[in-house]
């Protein structure tokens, strides 16, 4: 059976720090391209960061740069996402969404084809 699940949200203040993981069951990571995205109340879903299949070479939003790094344990079908310096704005559901294709690159909402649950993220002091 083919999972995504997520975990590590919660609650966090302020210039805090969380590390979200992502791991896949009934399938691989390996050759994949994998990403974050997040879904803040009222707003459209928005991509945070993307590791691609080839080379590891990975991209951000604007707004989390320097802040997020997203990274890859293959050997244990993991992507994580270690966001520091929380902000406020950083408050939403994250999701951890999986390219199948074999080789692919892209990295979208709408390339993405398989989704996990969400996790919650919630800055707060």
């Amino acid at each position: 059976q083919l999972q995504l699940v997520e975990s590590g949200g919660g609650l966090v203040q302020p210039g805090g720090s969380l590390r979200l993981s992502c791991t896949a069951s009934g399938f691989t990571f390996n050759f994949k391209t994998i990403g974050w995205f997040r879904q803040a109340p009222g707003k459209e879903r928005e991509e945070v960061s993307c590791i691609r299949s080839s080379g590891g070479s990975t991209n951000y939003a604007d707004s989390v740069k320097g802040r997020f790094t997203i990274s890859r344990d293959n050997g244990k079908n993991t992507v994580y996402l270690q966001m520091n310096s929380l902000k406020p704005e950083d408050t939403a559901v994250y999701y951890c969404a999986v390219n199948r294709v074999f080789g692919s690159t892209l990295c979208s909402d709408y390339a993405m084809d398989y989704w996990g649950k969400g996790t919650l993220v919630t800055v707060s002091s």
